[in-house]
């Protein structure tokens, strides 16, 4: 699990087609404090194991589930990533709870600078729509921010001037296409919603949390 909130900058020094996926060959702008082999990185959001970890280096490999998810294929070398380890349980939880699990791929449609913001306009698709949320969070290539509006496939973002300086943001220009992925708590919650016969099943066991359960407490 990761917070969103970015360590640093890294960059792609190598790549190359394996089995049908492909292997990254990373640097981190950062120390890598006591890194341990097979370890979690997310690499602009996508959650990926670090191998061969040799100071700031590491190889990821690029399963074609993530190619197809991902804007990870159209990286060139020498191109910035952002960056960010996994979380551990005594960190502090500054942006939200991500997976590392990307859902889909957005595009830039406007970019606007507001006094020493910018706002970033972005279109994805709208099968999505329903879990961004005004007000709520959002994961921008591994970047924790938060929805100033939203649409059925549209939504805005701004963006301070330190997120631009510590993040690959700052690259983004209209057209730019980007890694998104939504609340993951608004997926668990429709999951339980959602009608179908596991779920029936589950709503009538037990006291735990159903639909009849979020109603009473004011959640629906």
């Amino acid at each position: 699990m990761f917070t969103g909130m970015i360590e640093g900058i890294g960059k792609l020094r190598a790549k190359r087609n394996v089995g049908g996926g492909m292997a990254f060959d990373l640097e981190a702008g950062f120390d890598l404090s006591n890194p341990q082999e097979g370890e979690s990185i997310a690499v602009n959001g996508v959650c990926l194991t670090a191998y061969n970890i040799k100071g700031r280096k590491f190889t990821v490999d690029v399963s074609p589930e993530s190619l197809s998810r991902t804007v990870l294929g159209t990286l060139s070398v020498g191109g910035s990533v952002n960056m960010e380890r996994a979380l551990q349980l005594s960190d502090r939880l500054g942006g939200h709870i991500v997976s590392g699990h990307v859902d889909c791929v957005a595009t830039v449609r406007e970019r606007q600078e507001k006094g020493d913001f910018t706002l970033f306009s972005f279109a994805f698709p709208k099968e999505f729509g329903r879990y961004v949320i005004e007000k709520g969070s959002v994961t921008i290539n591994g970047v924790s921010l938060t929805v100033n509006s939203c649409g059925v496939d549209t939504f805005e973002v701004s963006i301070i001037p330190h997120t631009l300086q510590v993040t690959t943001l700052g690259l983004l220009t209209r057209g730019s296409k980007v890694n998104i992925e939504v609340d993951i708590i608004g997926k668990y919650v429709e999951k339980m919603l959602m009608p179908g016969e596991a779920n029936e099943k589950e709503t009538v066991v037990g006291n735990g949390i159903n639909p009849a359960f979020l109603a009473e407490n004011g959640f629906v």
